[in-house]
């Protein structure tokens, strides 16, 4: 890895579960992790519910964008995390691939919603101890 490590989360329409693991990503790790976020069929806007739901944790998705998988955005990701996209993600060696299976906040409820978001910034705590050790044990390093 470079210096600074990079993570690509991938969910079918990255306007969701991919957009708020990013959301977290990029909180959590006080910008020492590069942070990426694609689809394989993307929707043209994030979804509302996912909004509202980060909103309640203070960080602020609403102007993100749904963004297309690129095979570039994976060469150039240290880690690539996909969240039911299955078979459409490229595969490279050398890389590391997590599948998180999380539900589909699609077309559900906050009360629905809340639960996935929470089991994101559980792993993506998880995630930030393993690919910067050092950092995530003192935030203010």
């Amino acid at each position: 890895m470079s210096d600074k490590p990079s993570v690509l989360f991938v969910c079918v329409h990255n306007a969701g579960r991919s957009q708020m693991a990013a959301g977290y990503m990029t909180a959590l790790s006080h910008g020492q992790v590069e942070v990426l976020s694609a689809g394989s069929a993307p929707k043209d806007q994030i979804n509302p519910v996912a909004i509202e739901a980060m909103a309640e944790e203070g960080i602020d998705i609403a102007n993100n964008v749904p963004k297309i998988l690129t095979t570039e955005a994976v060469k150039d990701s240290d880690v690539v995390i996909t969240m039911g996209c299955g078979d459409t993600c490229p595969i490279f060696p050398g890389k590391r691939y997590e599948d998180w299976e999380l539900a589909d906040p699609a077309g559900q409820g906050i009360e629905a919603v809340r639960p996935i978001r929470d089991e994101i910034k559980a792993r993506i705590e998880k995630l930030l101890a393993e690919i910067l050790p050092t950092a995530a044990a003192d935030p203010e390093a």
